[in-house]
């Protein structure tokens, strides 16, 4: 069975939060099999206390858009749910871990403050930091790296960002984020969050085959040069060239 993963981002009234700071908002994005599934969880949460104003200006959720936002404990069951068993993808994993550790902790719950005990976690930051010492590895910065459109990222938001993390995740893995494998479109495999549009078409069985192209010696260098930026990139060399 095709591991589920679950690509997840808080926002928060500031940190750290051993300074009493709460989880003020909650993004997850589902894959399996590396593909987005289209399922999500999102909610905003009222933290009872206020924000900082260096916070609100990273995220713009004023204290004011949170009144009569659910708590944290009026979410838990659906949201430990959600992640439960999953491999968690978090970009700067202790920051978020933390948090989400600390809203069960008030709870009482201490059999879900530990979520390491129920989910493996991923950290992107320390794998950006392995694949690229010395440079910046910001979210902003592997989206510009790897050719991720966050063009709509203009205050970060945990929803927006999951999966734009999922994207750079995919992309830094050497996964295809877009292109439907269905063999027919009207199957409803691979519809959510993925590009529509880029589907398959397959060719009649009895077509002519009538003119074959060979690469040139100039496409074929451009090749070689290809996978070895792909090699470089991953840290390993592609999966087709390990099998040759």
């Amino acid at each position: 069975m095709a591991q589920r993963m679950v690509v997840l981002d808080t926002e928060t009234t500031g940190m750290p939060v051993t300074d009493g700071h709460r989880i003020i908002e909650i993004g997850c994005v589902e894959l399996i099999g590396r593909r987005l599934t289209g399922r999500h969880f999102h909610v905003y949460l009222q933290p009872d206390r206020e924000s900082d104003e260096g916070a609100i200006g990273v995220h713009g959720i004023t204290n004011e858009f949170l009144v009569g936002k659910p708590r944290f404990a009026e979410v838990a069951d659906e949201f430990f749910e959600f992640i439960e068993g999953a491999q968690l993808i978090i970009h700067n994993a202790a920051f978020d871990v933390g948090f989400i550790n600390n809203e069960f902790a008030l709870m009482g719950q201490q059999h879900r403050a530990d979520i390491t005990q129920h989910c493996t976690i991923l950290d992107t930051l320390l794998m950006a930091r392995e694949r690229h010492p010395g440079q910046r590895n910001s979210l902003d910065a592997l989206c510009k790296r790897y050719g991720v459109d966050n063009s709509g990222r203009e205050l970060h938001g945990a929803l927006l960002d999951s999966e734009i993390l999922a994207d750079v995740y995919l992309t830094m893995t050497g996964g295809q984020t877009s292109l439907s494998l269905a063999g027919n479109a009207t199957d409803g495999e691979g519809n959510g969050n993925a590009n529509q549009g880029s589907e398959i078409r397959r060719l009649p069985a009895d077509r002519a085959l009538t003119r074959i192209i060979r690469a040139s010696e100039s496409e074929l260098a451009e090749h070689v040069a290809r996978l070895e930026a792909i090699a470089k990139s991953a840290g390993a060399p592609a999966m087709w060239v390990q099998l040759l």
